[in-house]
């Protein structure tokens, strides 16, 4: 005998959940098999401990930092460490003067980097280079490096600015009046090894730099684009004409109106020149990350930097880019490794507690709703299942690291989801109570619980959203883990709770209203009148409940209580409009 569609669509929700699980599996499994990933998530700062790196300013003789460059430098900080990823950093001042970067485990070079990095971005014509390119920039704005582009030097300018005033007065940024013998002098004896960090030349003078890899020398002329104009710098696959990717990584730079209008000017002068001054140098921090050569004006502000990168190197680039540079260049003053701030202790107190409140949530469904509980165990589960999965993958692919508030949010999720699985059973019971079958009591009192469960973790969810949009630090795990168990709580209670029961509804156990099924109509304060049809009972609404109609009478509504009134005074009506 063929299924029923009911059956048909459990079966196949199943089915799809059963594939969600072992494709989690499956991405787990494969981020281990590659080495970056574990099947435990990472642990946060309170939990586990880190690194603590003091970053001490850079600053000249009498120059002073104040509070609101010390405030602006946290805020930049904190951006890019959690652009990675919610790692549950801490970020801070002291004594005014430095600021101290707590980061969970050992943070790689990428990380460091994107910490200490000023990011001070200069777009500046080049004089002269000690070798030849063959770097482009294309019509669609596209920048081509000739040789290989690190994403985040270390290293600031080496030169100082000339020390004697061109004798021709230079007309533009390109014009070679710009170097001065003494400069000329400088360049010629200058080694790309001698960069020294501590040195940055003004915007309005030429600076002396390297490449990157230091394979080229440059002279290059005043800053005409600064970085401020950047409005927004993503990280992306080149693509052809034809939408086809390349599989070169790239940064991608719109300009602000201010940026766009003077890049214009810029590519406009430079491609009518030849040579090295055809070319543009990108500085970041000192040194040159790519020169291309300039075929085309480029009127639309969206220039792209190519080179060697890959995916990470062109994300940590393009969030120094995005967030702007400090307001002033940082040094690490010390990097020590930190204890846990609250360590495995307060760790197992805080599963217990929610081992305790689960023990409890299985016992009241168990009493509540008698074998039928089983279900929300067994649902329960699943969605625990599926959450720890995604966590674990979260942490290993976009850096979230489970801390306390996290464990917390994991806590108040079993509540959430046990709440759901009690609104759809109460529905079922109710379309019991007027006298359907199991069957349809199932599927009609699915449809009024839906609206339900869907309201209610919407309500849910987009609190979370707000605390993790608005929110810092430990607020915005617990926040993750709220929201993303909400989420959890839709796909469960749509693919195994509903899709369960319409298969239970089928067997004899249930279907037949056993009394340890927890669906028993008569206890439910319905009796039995043909063709697997109950009504409420007027002898039972109108004399004290006896021991089978107990629960049903602790568990009437006041519009029950009303009906069951005007059933005992003689005006009721049989459940299908009919006189009884």
């Amino acid at each position: 005998m063929a299924k029923s569609s009911p059956t048909k669509k459990a079966w196949r929700s199943l089915t799809w959940l059963g594939v969600i699980i072992v494709g989690l599996i499956a991405l787990n499994g494969a981020g281990v098999l590659s080495g970056g990933g574990s099947w435990t998530p990472k642990l946060a700062l309170d939990l586990e401990g880190g690194t603590q790196i003091i970053l001490a300013p850079k600053l000249e003789s009498g120059q002073t930092v104040s509070n609101e460059q010390l405030n602006q430098a946290v805020s930049i900080i904190r951006q890019r460490i959690d652009s990675a990823g919610v790692s549950e950093s801490e970020i801070n001042t002291q004594g005014g003067q430095n600021i101290v970067v707590s980061i969970p485990g050992t943070p790689d070079d990428a990380t460091l980097n994107r910490i200490e990095s000023s990011a001070k971005l200069e777009f500046r014509p080049v004089l002269v280079a000690s070798a030849p390119t063959e770097a482009s920039v294309g019509a669609d704005g596209a920048t081509d490096a000739a040789t290989d582009a690190a994403t985040a030097p270390e290293t600031d300018a080496a030169a100082d600015p000339a020390a004697e005033t061109p004798a021709v007065a230079p007309t533009d940024a390109s014009d070679l009046n710009n170097i001065t013998p003494d400069l000329q002098a400088q360049f010629d004896s200058f080694q790309c090894s001698d960069i020294d960090t501590s040195n940055v030349a003004p915007a309005d003078q030429p600076l002396i730099t390297c490449e990157s890899d230091g394979s080229i020398k440059y002279i290059l002329g005043p800053v005409e684009v600064s970085g401020e104009n950047i409005s927004d710098a993503t990280n992306g696959q080149v693509t052809t004409q034809s939408g086809a990717t390349t599989g070169e990584w790239a940064v991608n730079i719109v300009f602000d109106r201010t940026g766009t209008k003077s890049f214009a000017d810029v590519t406009t002068r430079l491609s009518g020149l030849e040579g090295a001054q055809n070319q543009f140098a990108i500085v970041l921090d000192g040194s040159v990350i790519s020169a291309p050569r300039t075929l085309a004006v480029i009127t639309d502000g969206k220039p792209q930097i190519t080179g060697s990168f890959d995916q990470e190197t062109s994300k940590a680039l393009a969030d120094q880019l995005k967030f702007g540079a400090l307001p002033i260049s940082f040094t690490v003053q010390s990097q020590d490794t930190i204890s846990a701030t609250l360590g495995s202790t307060q760790l197992q107190s805080g599963l217990i507690a929610g081992l305790i409140g689960l023990i409890l949530v299985v016992l009241y469904s168990l009493v509540q709703y008698r074998l039928l509980g089983l279900v929300t165990v067994a649902s329960l589960i699943v969605a625990g299942v599926i959450t720890y999965l995604l966590i674990t993958l979260l942490s290993w692919r976009e850096g979230y690291r489970l801390s306390l508030a996290g464990v917390a949010g994991l806590i108040v999720a079993i509540g959430i989801t046990a709440d759901s699985f009690i609104v759809y059973f109460e529905r079922v019971r109710d379309e019991l109570r007027d006298g359907r079958g199991l069957v349809s009591s199932v599927e009609s009192g699915w449809r009024r619980a839906i609206r339900t469960i869907i309201a209610s973790d919407t309500v849910n969810f987009l609190a979370a959203a707000v605390l993790f949009i608005l929110a810092v630090g430990n607020v915005r795990g617990f926040a993750l883990t709220l929201g993303l168990t909400t989420l959890v709580d839709l796909l469960v209670v749509a693919m195994f709770t509903h899709p369960m029961l319409q298969l239970l509804a089928r067997t004899k156990f249930f279907g037949e209203g056993h009394k340890l099924s927890g669906l028993d109509p008569r206890a439910l304060g319905a009796v039995y009148r043909g063709r697997a049809r109950f009504q409420p009972s007027a002898e039972v609404a109108s004399r004290k409940p006896a021991s089978s109609s107990k629960e049903a009478a602790k568990r009437q509504t006041i519009a029950e209580r009303k009906a069951a009134e005007l059933v005992g005074s003689g005006s009721s009506k049989s459940t299908d409009g009919k006189d009884s």
